[in-house]
């Protein structure tokens, strides 16, 4: 019930982007205090780079509502979503796979 009440009801993000993509609070020194705890502790996590699964699993909610309430606040202008590029060949970058497999181990 609680992350279908934390999303409104959604099950997708109103923007798209990667589950490897990183996030990043957009003004590290702001008051969080206003916003919902799961969104302040999302900020808090966001003031060190971080990927979006990362910061699914450090709180411990379903990928797709932490997908849903990252593309909120990027929406609202709290965090910004760093987008890796994608390859003209459509084929991961296998550095890029090394690193999202090394931090998913780092967990």
């Amino acid at each position: 019930m609680r992350p279908y009440t934390m999303t409104g009801g959604r099950t997708h993000p109103r923007s798209q982007f990667a589950v490897e993509a990183l996030v990043s609070t957009t003004f590290p020194e702001r008051d969080f205090s206003a916003l919902l705890p799961e969104l302040q502790t999302i900020c808090e996590l966001c003031r060190e780079v971080r990927s979006v699964a990362e910061v699914s699993a450090l709180l411990g909610m379903p990928l797709g509502v932490a997908r849903v309430l990252i593309a909120d606040l990027a929406n609202d202008g709290v965090v910004h979503v760093h987008q890796t590029p994608v390859p003209e060949d459509g084929q991961p970058d296998p550095a890029l796979l090394e690193r999202v497999l090394s931090g998913l181990h780092r967990l």
